[in-house]
């Protein structure tokens, strides 16, 4: 399996997810956490291993 780059604009809308309550929030900066219930967010893009 062969992991392919991302190719990020600087300004390119990026949807991050939570891991407590699966709010998606599209924006182009990190948001940090969850505008909802303060947990943490993972961005979309990157696959989780």
């Amino acid at each position: 399996m062969t992991l392919r780059d991302v190719d990020r604009e600087t300004d390119a809308e990026t949807p991050y997810e939570c891991f407590e309550c699966g709010t998606i929030v599209v924006t182009t900066e990190s948001p940090g956490v969850c505008p909802d219930c303060g947990g943490e967010l993972r961005n979309r893009l990157i696959p989780l291993e």
